[in-house]
């Protein structure tokens, strides 16, 4: 057989990444979900375990995939339209539901379009590729994500360049050296930082490109990937474009798998853009939209967080972040500060992270620790998710678990 002389060397890599603890490991499998009760939030049950866990590694920030408005949303577009959507939208996939949520997520973002994608990550890898022309120049923060690094490798860009991160003096100097050397100059940034929580000023960035945009024949252009910050962040859930008072960036990219609660991603900006990349973003034309089911359950979510609810969702969110927060500190452990409800708990040892992730798991708590090459060396760390279904009584829990690890 052909695979008889690759499937060693496959399974000589698989092992060199367990040898050396960097390797996923094996998922666990969720069969079932213990409602909310007693003050506690839900538990989940896993495959050969004989207990529930809370979970800490959700990015599910609003608890959104159980709303029963949401469901509802869901099961009755599947009855009425079938499980999948039947074919790409340009031949036959386009039904009135991903039109109106298109329409529902323009609305939200004070946009006057949007264009869904199966998911964030296909929304990534088609905008840069289509936006990237041989006379462009990129400039991406070092600690982006997985979908805009391989975004960019997939590109033919007549530069890029990687900036340290956050560090805008330095963004500002390369566009600087580039003026009159290329017609077009991308900044992507993701908004929040998913590793860390930590998240970009996009206020200061869009001044930074308004600043250049007239030293490049067709400007300077700002594209945020607002993944983990859409829906969990801000006030109004409007993400890192709210916290930082930025208003509308040039484009904008989320996702509808984290705080939605469902699944796909989209992006939104101009009419002019959502025509172009109906025409020419490869993992729109040539992929299957989300289904009729879902882009229903979608905009039911999108209308959940627009609301007094939802609103009230994102505050018990943001409480539930500082409380957790404080306790961390209190312990004397180190996090990175900030009001996003990925907090992470920086190890700093391969090892030692992977003991402590045992020590929760052990002790009812899932969660996921991080090591190279997921983060740098030395940035070996625990990221907990803190989500709007968590209590006082599930975050207490989960630190009286932390101070029972032994040093």
């Amino acid at each position: 057989m052909p695979n008889e002389r690759l499937d060693p060397i496959l399974a000589g890599e698989v092992e060199s990444l367990r040898q050396t603890g960097t390797a996923k490991g094996s998922e666990a499998v969720i069969v079932g979900i213990e409602p909310a009760r007693d003050g506690k939030g839900p538990r989940y049950r896993l495959e050969g375990r004989d207990r529930s866990y809370i979970r800490m590694n959700s990015n599910g920030y609003l608890g959104m995939a159980g709303h029963p408005v949401v469901v509802e949303a869901e099961e009755t577009g599947t009855r009425e339209f079938g499980a999948g959507p039947g074919a790409v939208r340009f031949i036959s996939g386009t039904y009135r539901a991903h039109l109106d949520l298109e329409a529902r997520l323009a609305d939200f973002h004070a946009r006057p379009a949007a264009v869904i994608f199966s998911s964030a990550y296909a929304a990534v890898v088609s905008t840069l590729n289509s936006l990237i022309t041989p006379d462009t120049l990129v400039l991406s923060d070092e600690l982006n994500h997985n979908c805009i690094i391989n975004a960019l490798r997939m590109a033919r860009p007549a530069a890029r360049e990687v900036y340290a991160h956050l560090d805008f003096e330095a963004l500002d100097s390369l566009l600087d050296d580039a003026t009159d050397t290329v017609q077009r100059a991308i900044i992507v940034t993701d908004g929040v930082f998913s590793m860390r929580g930590d998240y970009a000023d996009v206020s200061t960035l869009m001044d930074l490109a308004r600043a250049h945009d007239t030293d490049f024949e067709e400007g300077v252009v700002l594209v945020v990937d607002d993944s983990h910050g859409v829906g969990a962040f801000g006030e109004t859930g409007r993400g890192t474009e709210e916290i930082t008072g930025a208003g509308a960036v040039d484009i904008l990219i989320g996702t509808l798998g984290k705080a939605f609660g469902v699944n796909g991603g989209y992006v939104a900006g101009s009419q002019e853009l959502a025509d172009f990349l109906r025409e020419k973003a490869p993992m729109y034309i040539y992929s299957n939209p989300i289904t009729v089911g879902e882009a229903a359950a979608a905009a039911a979510a999108v209308s959940v967080v627009d609301s007094a609810e939802g609103r009230m969702m994102l505050a018990h969110l943001a409480a539930m972040t500082a409380r957790f927060e404080s306790g961390l500190v209190d312990l004397g452990l180190e996090t990175i500060p900030g009001p996003h409800p990925v907090v992470p708990l920086m190890i700093r040892d391969t090892d030692r992270t992977a003991t402590l992730v045992r020590h929760l798991y052990d002790n009812g708590v899932l969660a996921t620790g991080l090591n190279y090459p997921v983060v740098p060396k030395g940035d070996e760390e625990i990221r907990f998710q803190v989500n709007a279904d968590h209590t006082d009584s599930d975050i207490d829990e989960v630190l009286g678990i932390l101070r029972s690890f032994p040093d």
